[in-house]
């Protein structure tokens, strides 16, 4: 979820920035320490929008840099347990897809890719169901829901599309194709039996 973030912070702004007015010093100064970094608290960090006010600066013994204590607006992209997204998948590889969605790529492990048993065709990177003949392959626009969030060693997003409507768009508007059922299948065989 996008989300604009109130912060008030301590910035230094170099000596090399002194020749700047004050205002754009301290807006690349808040550039250059915040944006895409990720915080745990408010996600990752997309831009500096607003600089609301800027105090008197102060030197401290031993630092060549001007200090400010400054009130500004970030925008910043948090992950939501049980949201939905949607993204563009980026890459295909044998264990599942990794989708771009806001600010960072999720992966849909290939358990939940689809209600159906996937296989990956690795020649045309892309991966199939068994009996729906669905294919998800890079560059489809997708829908999938967060369902797991790490912000540990690596920021990781788990994502499933095995839910009503999540999955390829193009899924949701092509018609489905008939799946053989077992009493289908059943009653074929219980007829050609019944021909002997």
């Amino acid at each position: 979820m996008y989300q604009i973030v109130s912060v008030e912070d301590e910035i230094p702004v170099s000596p090399e920035k002194l020749n700047l007015n004050v205002e754009e010093a301290v807006k690349e100064s808040l550039e250059e320490k915040f944006e895409g970094n990720i915080n745990y608290n408010i996600g990752v960090i997309l831009a500096v929008i607003e600089i609301e006010e800027i105090k008197e600066g102060f030197i401290l013994p031993g630092d060549p840099s001007v200090h400010y204590p400054v009130k500004f607006k970030l925008l910043t992209w948090m992950p939501k347990d049980r949201e939905i997204v949607q993204g563009e998948v980026v890459d295909i590889t044998e264990f599942g897809a990794f989708i771009r969605c806001g600010a960072l790529d999720g992966l849909a492990h290939i358990s939940q890719v689809m209600d159906d048993y996937v296989s990956y065709d690795e020649k045309n990177s892309q991966l199939i169901g068994k009996q729906t003949r669905k294919m998800l392959k890079e560059g489809d626009k997708v829908r999938a829901r967060i369902i797991s969030i790490s912000f540990k060693e690596q920021s990781k997003l788990g994502l499933t599309m095995r839910q009503p409507l999540l999955g390829n768009l193009k899924w949701l508007t092509e018609e489905p194709i008939k799946v053989k059922t077992e009493k289908k299948k059943k009653k074929r065989k219980g007829r050609r039996k019944g021909k002997k």
